[in-house]
Order: structure tokens, then sequence, then C-alpha cells
């Protein structure tokens, strides 16, 4: 029976057993990709062959309706009702119970305003806004998949919309429509290739660089009806091969690290397209792809795209880091069994149900669960790991209060936040480890308003203030570093404060205290007339601590004072979350004593060398090692009362700063 029957109004394509089987390569990528990333590289790119697919059926079916009795938009709704609400409400409706029962207080607030943002479909734009610097862990996000089911109902909102008014556009019958159909896709596709790289979050997640996927399964669609199917058999075959192909070729060549969707995304997007447009003769077509297993795991793709992640996040959580292979190869095998379930005894009983009391079920459903979201994002509903010890160490790890308490202002094109109204002027330059210091200044202002020096921010997270140095996912740093340091130069300021993630660009002896594993790639470089100098594996940071002396020597040469922030000691050892003892599955306790940790050996030959640096160009060193370290080689992970002292493993708590941070004060305020 076709997959496509419920509205008997509408048009529906002829049920093609092929892209059942193409829908399976593209779950079973994805599900690769998920829990064997090191095998599947390039798996991501299975929700880039779902969206042509999508936009192929469903527009087939739009334009078979437009051209016969006429396009239903509540019928279309309807359609769409009964074919995403079943299995979506049964695993939105696990995840929640799952997440009651392990999840912590600030982890069960996010799952809620997922759940709020997925029952309206609107979680793609949720996830963008969130993302950022602090930004939780995707693979700690338990509906973070959703964000591809979210565009998809995004472009079927404006699609059908867009359709209908091209199809009638000088005189109707749809003379136009494959002309304005191009035009929309291109457009998206320039989208798409100009933001990658620029504003690579939003292209990933926003509707507009996306739509151009379904757009070409619905271009094919209007190609494939205005048009005879391929009669010469080598064409056809040659198709089939080269979709295929670059389908393979996607898998391989596509990583993490590329830009994607970009230029990158045509290999699945064309390769889908291909497959399709070959049609259900060509004999891998027939032979692969409609070939029985294939069609049986493409007929459950659906749920078992739901359920995959939802598994595998959990298993993550429950374990605290990345599940085991035996871990991760269950929770595949439960994913695929609970596939089976959803699709056999959920989604066709309610399918084959044609009164409109099962669309208003639905859809009261997922009202619902929306109700639901919105009572887990406002802390009604508390979560079973409530000791409230717990909660208080959860607390901290969203205790950052930047920029609250200053106000925003421009200086040379560039937003900056501003407190104080001394007579001398300062300006605080760096990254997320100068914003850490806001709170201490709103604090000043509180108590010492009379004695505080004005006081710039001009930071951005991940963003050094050392000339030269780059990172090509950001490329908004480096303009915004050129303008704040002509404004340390001019004549408006008087003291420049320089702080960083030193430890995070220049520690390359090793990232995690005792590990004997080499470091990481990154994406650092410093930039010169000989070409870029990676910080790991190059001579990028020599180069670049010698600029940042440079820039220091320049500033006392233009009559400014300068001081150099160091790091307190960063590291794993110092998550919050290592006071809490227990299990998720059973009883969460939190310590309640002060707890140390070591102070790692290469970060303090680092802040020795950093403040060498400083002593040779000038600068004072402001160090808060003292502030937080019990002694030479142990710091605070926790203070009296194992109250945290860190936000995370690398940046100190507001509530912290607020109090302790005094090493800043000869910077901040004037001397009386």
């Amino acid at each position: 029976m076709p997959r496509q029957e419920e509205q008997p109004h509408l048009a529906h394509p002829k049920y093609r057993p092929d892209i059942d089987g193409l829908r399976a390569i593209a779950v079973l990528s994805v599900v690769g990709f998920h829990a064997f990333p090191g095998w599947v590289k390039g798996g991501f790119i299975g929700v880039d062959i779902f969206f042509v697919i999508s936009g192929y059926l469903i527009s087939t079916i739009i334009f078979g309706s437009l051209a016969g009795e006429g396009f239903s938009y509540r019928e279309f709704y309807a359609r769409r009702i009964r074919r995403i609400f079943p299995a979506l409400l049964v695993v939105m409706a696990a995840t929640f119970a799952f997440g009651w029962y392990v999840l912590l207080a600030d982890e069960f607030r996010q799952l809620g305003k997922h759940l709020l943002a997925s029952a309206g479909f609107v979680v793609n734009l949720a996830l963008w806004n969130e993302a950022g610097y602090f930004d939780t862990s995707a693979e700690t996000k338990p509906l973070l998949h959703l964000w591809s089911l979210a565009v998809e109902e995004q472009f079927y909102i404006f699609w059908p919309v867009f359709l209908g008014l091209a199809w009638r556009f000088r005189g109707g019958q749809g003379r136009h429509l494959g002309t304005w159909m191009w035009v929309a896709t291109g457009l998206s596709f320039l989208l798409n290739v100009y933001a990658v790289q620029r504003h690579p979050t939003a292209t990933f997640y926003s509707p507009l660089p996306r739509m151009w996927e379904l757009a070409a399964g619905a271009l094919l669609a209007w190609n494939a009806l205005r048009r005879e199917p391929h009669r010469n058999w080598y064409r056809r075959e040659l198709r089939s091969v080269s979709g295929l192909l670059l389908i393979g070729l996607g898998l391989v060549l596509i990583t993490r690290g590329k830009s994607f969707p970009g230029w990158w995304a045509l290999l699945p997007v064309l390769g889908a397209c291909l497959c399709i447009s070959a049609g259900p003769g060509a004999w891998l077509n027939r032979r692969l792809l409609g070939s029985r297993p294939m069609v049986w795991v493409g007929l459950i793709s659906y749920p078992l795209y739901l359920w995959h992640w939802p598994l595998l996040a959990y298993a993550r959580i429950v374990e605290g880091a990345e599940p085991d292979r035996t871990t991760r190869i269950a929770a595949v095998i439960a994913s695929v069994l609970l596939a089976w379930l959803t699709y056999r005894f959920v989604e066709l009983r309610l399918r084959r149900r044609r009164n409109e009391g099962v669309v208003r079920g639905l859809a009261s459903g997922m009202v619902a669960v929306a109700v639901i979201g919105m009572v887990l994002t406002g802390r009604l509903l508390p979560p079973r790991n409530d000791d409230p010890g717990v909660q208080a160490i959860v607390a901290a790890g969203a205790d950052w209060a930047y920029p609250d308490g200053l106000k925003e202002t421009k200086v040379k094109g560039e937003t900056v936040y501003t407190i104080g109204e001394g007579k001398e002027r300062v300006l605080l330059l760096g990254d997320s480890h100068v914003e850490q210091f806001g709170p201490r200044a709103v604090e000043l202002d509180r108590v010492a308003p009379d004695a505080l020096k004005t006081l710039y921010f001009g930071t951005r997270g991940a963003c050094p203030p050392v000339p030269h140095l780059f990172e090509d996912r950001d490329l908004a740093c480096g303009p915004r570093r050129e303008q704040l340091l002509k404004f340390a130069f001019s004549d408006d300021i008087d003291t420049v404060i320089l702080g960083a993630c030193w430890t995070c660009y220049f520690d390359i002896e090793e990232t995690t205290p005792g590990s004997s594993a080499p470091p990481p790639p990154d994406h650092y470089y410093f930039l010169d007339l000989q070409g870029r100098h990676m910080l790991r594996g190059g001579d990028g940071v020599a180069r670049s601590l010698v600029s940042l002396e440079t820039l220091i020597g320049l500033l006392r040469a233009a009559n400014k004072k300068v001081y150099l922030i160091l790091n307190p000691p960063l590291s794993t050892n110092f998550e919050p979350r290592l006071l809490i003892h227990g299990s998720r599955l059973g009883t969460m306790t939190a310590s309640t004593s002060p707890v140390s940790a070591p102070f790692p050996p290469t970060q303090k030959r680092l802040q020795e060398q950093l403040r060498q640096l400083a002593q040779r160009a000038g600068a004072v060193v402001l160090d808060p090692a003292p502030t937080v370290c019990i002694s030479d080689d142990k710091c605070m992970l926790s203070a009296e009362g194992g109250d945290p002292v860190y936000k995370d493993g690398a940046h100190l708590r507001a509530g912290f700063v607020r109090k302790a941070a005094t090493f800043l004060d000869p910077a901040l305020v004037s001397a009386r």
C-alpha cells in the first residue's frame, strides 16, 4: 500500500521502493555518524538526503493537486499531522519521562525549553539562539536532532503558499512556476555559500540557507511531471551510479571540520537528486535501493531517526562521558527495535483511521507537550534528583553575569559595555576570560562608585587580543579587534587591560594534566607575510607571544598604562560537577567540605613566561592565582561549605568573582 494514502482530495506520487531505500541510506548514515563518528565521519549528510526526498515527495503532491482539483491547505496540514505526530509524540513523551528520572535541574529546564520549541517546530531557532561560547555540549541535548524536522515544517508553511501564488502568476497554470522555483532555490543556495563561514551556526540551523535542499527535490518533481521518463537506459543507469557515487564521496570527504553546508552540501543533494531522477527501473535502484532489507529500513527510517538520538544522548548523560562501544551498539539495536514497534503499532494504526478525531487528538497531544515544556521551563516541576546541595552546584554552572549591570555603547562602530564615571579611562580587551571579571566591576560600582574608573569592556568570546592571531570559524574577530585596538591607542583611553585564555591558545604541551595523548588540533594560526603559522603543529605560539609583547610595548610608547591578566588554573579538574557524587540512576549527593585540585605544571610554566614577557614590555601583571590557590600546587575547586569557585573548568563563577577578585582592584579603582 502506498505511504501517501490518507487524504483523497490531494494527489500523491506513486509508491517507489527505491526511495525508501534512499531513506535507508540517509538514516543509517545519520545513526552511524552519531553512534560511531570515527567510522562514518560524514554521516550527518543523511539529513540533507532526507531534505531532498521530502521536497520531492511533498512537492509532487502539491503540483498534482494544483493541476487537478486544487490544493487544500487544510488537508495538506492534516496529512502532515497524521504523518509526523504519532511517532514524534511517543518519542517526546519517553524523552520527558526519562529526563525527569536522570537529569539535573538545569538540564531538565533546558529539556522543557526544547520540548516547547519542538512542539511549535521552532527548535532549530531555539538551538541557534542558545548556541555560543557557553552552550552545553550538543551530545547531551536529547532533542537536538529535531532541528531538521523543524526546518522541514517551516519550509512547508512557506512552500505551498509560494507555489500557489507562482502557479497563478500571469494567468495561472504554472507557466512561470519553474522560473520562480529556480530563483528561490538559487537565492537560498547563494545565501548558504555566503554565510557558511561568516555565520556558521545560523547557516546550519536557519531555514533560509537550508531551503534550497528541499527546493532541489521540488525542482526534480516539477521536471518529472513535465517530461517523459528516461527511455535511454544508459542515461538512467548513469544517473543511478553517479548519484550513489556522489553520496559515497560525501560520506568519505565531508567531515566536521568542513564548512557545512556550503558548497560541500552539493554532494549529498545532487547525489540524492540523481538517484531519484534515475527512476525505479535503474538496476541499482531496483536491486540495491529497492531490495527488501533496504525498503524495510526505509519504512522505519522516521521513527528510527527520532529514537536513536535520545538513546545515545541519555547514555552520554548517565555515564558522564562518551559511552563505550558496547553501550552505543546496544543503543542502536534498541532504537531499531523501538522504531519498528512505533511504526507497526503507532504509525500504521493511526494512519489507517480516516476520521478527523485522530487529527484533533494528535494536535491536542502536541499542545499538551508544549504545556509540559512551559511547566519545565518555569521550574514548576522539579526533576527526581532534586537534592538542594546538588542543585546549588548545578546553579554554579549557570552563574555567569556578563554583561549584567553594564551599559551598552558604541566605539569605532563596535559594541562595548561600560561602567563607572571616573577621570581615568580604562579599556579591557580580551575574550570571555576578561568578561568573567565584569561582576567585580559592578560590585565596585556598588560599594565605591566615586573611586571606580571609567571602564570599557571590549571583548569577544574566543577572540584573543593578539594582533595577527586568527581563527577562520570566527571571521568577525579580526575586524573587531582591529577597531578596538585603534580605540586603545586613541586619546580617549588612558589604560589598557589585556586578558584572555592564554592557556587555551598557548599551552600546547598537554591539554589534560597527566595525559600522554597528543593535544587535539585547533584552528588558530598566526598570519604574517610568510603565511599561516599554526599554534599546534607550527611555530604560531612563539610568533603570537612576540606579537603580544610588541603590542604592550607600542601601548607603553603611546603613554598608556598596561596591565596583563594571567589565568587562574584551568582544567576539567575544576568542573563544579565533580563535587556531585552518586549515580544519575540512583541517589546523588554533593560535597560540603572544601575540595582542591592541582595547578597543571604546564600552565605554571606558561604563567611564568607571560610574567617575564609583561615585565620586559612594561606591563603590570594581575595574577588571580593567590586568590584561587591555597598553595603553589593546590587550588580551590570549592570553598567553605562546598561552594564552587568555578562556573566550569575554565571560568570563575560570578558569585566568587564579585567578592573575591580583589587582585583586579588596583587597575579598576583610583587610589585615594
